[in-house]
């Protein structure tokens, strides 16, 4: 079992943990016809993957509308390294966002890679949003206040800062990200990673939780991770909630991340509406 996990991208501890939970529940335990230990043994590896998915919960839009509240608009951060579609995923949210009845602001403080205001500009003529931008390579922490205090200014319920895709061993340019931490004062750091790359993105996050204190996290590529490994181990060894996941293309493809979901996709079993 733990072999099985391991190679299903699952982090080495993660696994351990799983089959010492299994372990508790099925030794010693009798059992009386032959068939009922598939189930048993089922029935275990469920309850010990749910209480690895199960890292607390954030209730995002009741965030959101206590700060709308204070007349205060409400600072969503994004950080992940380039690749993972993060950019994608600012822009899912903020149909997410506009669905549940909230207004955005997009923040492009990713000026170091090319193409990426261009990319989230795109985005933003789709969904009909506001974009702030400065001119590539300016200071990202000043795209960031600016995008603030225009939401601030025409009361948008929320700010989506885009960040640079930094590798997360540069340490330049993790210091930039906590400027940009600093300046625009977040109510939520949210960390994308890529479901497909499995123990690399639990690493990739356990980095940047190191350098700027991750809140939540969205997976994306969730629907054709086949192993799950990422999506149990990541939420688990930095002790931060699953909150969507990224299941397709299009705008609409952000789905609120619930652990029956992914026991579901692990047993292949179908998934509940």
């Amino acid at each position: 079992m733990e072999l099985s996990l391991i190679e299903g991208d699952v982090a080495f501890d993660v696994a351990d943990k799983i089959v010492e939970s299994m372990k508790e529940d099925l030794v010693g335990r009798k059992i009386k016809r032959r068939g009922d230990m598939e189930l048993f043994t089922t029935n275990a590896l469920k309850k010990a993957i749910t209480e690895i998915i199960d890292n607390g919960s954030y209730d995002l839009l009741a965030d959101i509308e206590a700060s709308k509240q204070k007349g205060e608009p409400y600072k969503i951060m994004f950080v992940g390294i380039n690749g993972t579609g993060k950019t994608t995923t600012i822009a899912k949210l903020a149909r997410y966002l506009e669905k549940n009845g909230y207004s955005s602001v997009f923040g492009a403080s990713d000026t170091f890679r090319a193409g990426a205001i261009e990319q989230l500009e795109h985005h933003a003529n789709n969904l009909n949003m506001k974009i702030i931008k400065h001119e590539r390579n300016s200071d990202p922490a000043a795209v960031a206040y600016d995008a603030v205090e225009h939401a601030r200014a025409t009361h948008k319920d929320v700010v989506l800062i885009d960040t640079s895709g930094r590798m997360q061993t540069n340490v330049n340019l993790m210091d930039e990200m906590k400027k940009i931490k600093r300046v625009s004062q977040p109510d939520i750091v949210i960390y994308v990673g890529d479901a497909l790359m499995g123990n690399d993105a639990t690493e990739q996050a356990t980095k940047f939780n190191e350098v700027i204190d991750i809140d939540g996290i969205i997976l994306t590529k969730a629907d054709a991770d086949a192993k799950g490994g990422a999506a149990l181990s990541i939420g688990h060894v930095i002790h931060k909630p699953i909150l969507f996941i990224g299941t397709g293309q299009s705008y609409d493809d952000l789905m609120e991340f619930k652990p029956e979901w992914m026991i579901n996709q692990i047993f292949d079993e179908k998934a509940e509406a």
